[in-house]
């Protein structure tokens, strides 16, 4: 590398010294050549004057003087020329000698960084080197320690298979009691949801009553004047209708509901309930200007099974199908006097 920095130096400078020797060669050569026409004009002018005009003609020596100092301008102005185009490739070749030493520098500084880089990734490949055999010996030991585990596992599923028979045949008896469970709950909740109905079969709901009524009356006045507005027939001697017990449900009134509770009464004679049941099947009972509804009283459970039928029902006696819900909470169609 050094080598080649110096060779360009050393061409250089023999360049420069050439070109030196040569442009003061060709000084010693002009003026040798002035010289000798000054000493050749001095011999003449020595000489004899008849004899030169005899000799040379007075124009040829105007002409070769001018041609003379011609010569010398274009010497002069050749020398100019190859002194400046001299300088101008010295200029270039320090300038490439200088882009040359640039370059090195800059090879010299990249051999430098791979040779930095080289030594870093020796360095790395032997971390990494390490780092695989820190690897394989923890993986060795967890493959063990793996191995273990497998092997205590196959122990214990060995265990759990072997009393897995005897489960799987306990689970079946338990099976079966719970479904024997569930079919007697099922037989039960049927059971006390009739008997909850059967309690109520003397009581009638009135759905629509205003609440503001109560505040004026109290219930049972307003079941008498509901009864003689509307059915008058049903009363009895006395002109009224025994009441065992009458209340709003729930008791407790919540602000936020917007409709009327519904009213609850229990008669004392059922089929003095049957006859106000079937006269408010057959026409809307009104009380002081308000429609007020009236229906049998049942369990909440069965309440929830007939309102579960209130879309169906409704589609149907559109449609003209004369539907029906029987006790407890059955739908029943009626298409041309037939049951479907």
């Amino acid at each position: 590398m050094r080598g080649a920095r110096a060779q360009p130096n050393t061409g250089s400078k023999e360049g420069i010294n050439s070109s030196k020797q040569q442009k003061k060669k060709k000084e010693i050569t002009i003026d040798s050549f002035c010289t000798g026409n000054e000493q050749r004009a001095n011999e003449t002018e020595g000489e004899d004057p008849a004899k030169e005009k005899s000799e040379i003609p007075a124009n040829w020596i105007q002409a070769l003087e001018e041609l003379k100092m011609k010569f010398k301008t274009q010497l002069r102005e050749s020398e100019d020329n190859w002194e400046k185009n001299l300088k101008t490739k010295i200029s270039h070749l320090e300038t490439e000698n200088s882009v040359l030493k640039a370059k090195i520098n800059q090879l010299e500084n990249e051999a430098k960084e791979m040779k930095d880089e080289a030594k870093q990734m020796k360095d790395e490949v032997k971390k990494m080197k390490d780092d695989l055999q820190r690897k394989s010996d923890q993986k060795e030991k967890d493959d063990q320690k793996t191995k273990d585990e497998i092997q205590s596992l196959r122990t214990r599923i060995q265990q759990l298979e072997s009393s897995d028979l005897t489960r799987q045949q306990d689970t079946i008896k338990q099976n079966q009691k719970n479904e024997k469970i569930e079919e007697n709950m099922k037989h039960l909740i049927h059971k006390t949801e009739d008997l909850e109905n059967r309690s109520r079969r003397d009581n009638l709901r009135i759905i629509g009553l205003p609440e503001d009524h109560d505040k004026r009356k109290s219930l049972d006045i307003i079941l008498q004047e509901i009864i003689k507005e509307n059915c008058p027939e049903i009363l009895e001697q006395e002109g009224k209708v025994e009441i065992d017990r009458i209340h709003r449900s729930p008791p407790v009134l919540n602000p936020q509901l917007t409709t009327p509770r519904n009213v609850i009464a229990k008669f004392k004679n059922y089929h003095t309930k049957e006859k106000i049941l079937q006269a408010a099947k057959k026409k809307s009972f009104r009380y002081q200007g308000t429609t007020v509804r009236i229906t049998q009283d049942l369990a909440a459970s069965t309440l929830k099974k007939r309102k579960a039928w209130n879309t169906i029902f409704w589609k149907a006696r559109e449609l003209g199908l004369q539907p029906r819900i029987n006790y407890p909470a059955k739908l029943t169609i009626f298409l041309q006097g037939k049951v479907c």
